[in-house]
């Protein structure tokens, strides 16, 4: 009995070891992979719980950190807080008094559409998303909130329902990474984005190269395709993109990198520190997190490694009446820059 009780617990382990060796949730073309995946993220609550109103990465400074291992000296939300308005900073580049429409590309639960609302309330806020629940959370905590300047919708952002020249500042932080067509992205932005207004992307990106060894492409597939992402490009990519709408202009690119990789590490430890949220819904919430956090652990290392970058790419469509110097571009190496 007892070696029929080890074989099993070999057997198991070797399947959950195999199961970690490729992705659980692909992207399918057609079947809203996305949007579903998100849904049942939402209703579940534990990826609100751990990782508050932003389904991002946060923003950190060299002091706060504590090695590769401890957690930062800062509270994880707010780090989040942190990165949208050092992310704004970076991307805005019209007048102080801030933009007066803005549209944020894949809002999740609203975190940052409300952030922004409250931080210019003149301003008319619209987040779009693929997730009817997400739609429904941002729009009750919005409510709960009192924010009356922000609205929320299901929405295709390579298909988008409006007219162009439509916001001034045009806002996408991590949704670039699901897209199944980064052109038709880029583009349909640049359609809606105002003369004269900013474009901001933030988005995980793969490094800039001809090929990628057997190695490399095991890594980046588990990536893929374990988190519904249809495939991901370089940040010079993202910046050649905008170039070639010939509208864009003072195209920048950097990588936020080091500002932004401990928060992989520090979603884990949000979670070590309080896990009772996860122990009482049972042991299909165990597994499914137990894959969360070696997904979590492999970013990091995807990260660290430089196989992963950070990608921040900003932009300004040419004003009406102004020359066409849109293959301007810049590319910068850290936030500071």
């Amino acid at each position: 009995a007892a070696a029929a009780a080890a074989a099993a617990v070999v057997a198991a382990s070797v399947a959950a070891v195999r199961s970690f060796g490729s992705g659980s949730r692909t992207y399918q073309d057609g079947e809203n992979t996305v949007g579903n995946e998100y849904d049942a993220w939402t209703e579940e609550g534990v990826l609100e719980y751990y990782w508050g109103e932003h389904i991002h990465l946060g923003y950190y400074e060299p002091s706060e950190l504590r090695g590769d291992f401890l957690p930062p000296k800062r509270d994880f939300i707010e780090a989040k807080f942190t990165f949208v308005d050092r992310m704004f900073d970076w991307g805005w580049e019209g007048d102080a008094a801030g933009p007066k429409t803005i549209l944020d590309v894949g809002c999740g639960v609203g975190g940052t559409s409300r952030h922004l609302a409250k931080r210019f309330p003149d301003a008319q806020v619209v987040g779009i998303t693929l997730s009817p629940k997400q739609v429904e959370r941002a729009t009750q905590l919005a409510a709960e909130q009192g924010v009356t300047n922000v609205r929320f919708q299901v929405m295709n952002a390579l298909e988008m329902d409006w007219e162009s020249d439509q916001f001034e500042l045009v806002w996408a932080c991590e949704s670039g990474e699901h897209m199944p067509d980064k052109e038709v992205y880029v583009k349909e932005m640049t359609r809606v984005l105002k003369p004269g207004g900013s474009m901001v992307v933030a988005t995980w990106c793969q490094k800039e190269a001809q090929s990628f060894t057997d190695t490399e492409k095991k890594q980046l597939q588990f990536l893929y395709d374990e988190w519904a992402h249809p495939y991901f490009i370089s940040y010079e990519k993202y910046a050649s993109i905008m170039e070639s709408t010939g509208v864009l202009k003072a195209v920048t690119a950097a990588n936020w990198v080091k500002e932004t990789i401990n928060s992989w590490r520090h979603s884990i430890w949000v979670g070590v520190f309080d896990p009772w949220v996860v122990v009482f819904k049972g042991p299909r919430m165990w597994w499914k997190v137990i894959r969360e956090i070696v997904t979590l652990e492999r970013m990091h290392r995807a990260f660290a490694c430089g196989l992963m970058t950070y990608g921040m790419i900003r932009s300004t469509k040419e004003s009406e009446s102004g020359p066409r110097d849109g293959c301007n571009r810049q590319l910068v190496e850290a936030a500071s820059a």
